[in-house]
């Protein structure tokens, strides 16, 4: 009898693992996933960055040829 509950428990054990193992693999895919649409949006920032860099670049020079020739 003490076996047979002994292994009940292993198999019970092996279950929660099972479980475990299930859910950990789950939020591995959901943080590569995360890190994907991080990196996506750190690509999208830095390429807004370098437009309105270049558009205020623009504009100074505008702005000071615009003294210099006056």
């Amino acid at each position: 009898m003490k076996e047979d509950s002994l292994e009940e428990r292993v198999a019970r054990i092996e279950g929660i693992l099972e479980q475990m193992d299930k859910r950990l693999n789950h939020i591995e895919s959901e943080l590569r996933d995360l890190r994907s649409e991080i990196g996506d949006l750190r690509r999208d920032l830095n390429n807004r960055f370098l437009w309105i860099l270049g558009v205020l670049i623009t504009m100074w020079v505008t702005i000071i040829l615009a003294i210099l020739i006056r």
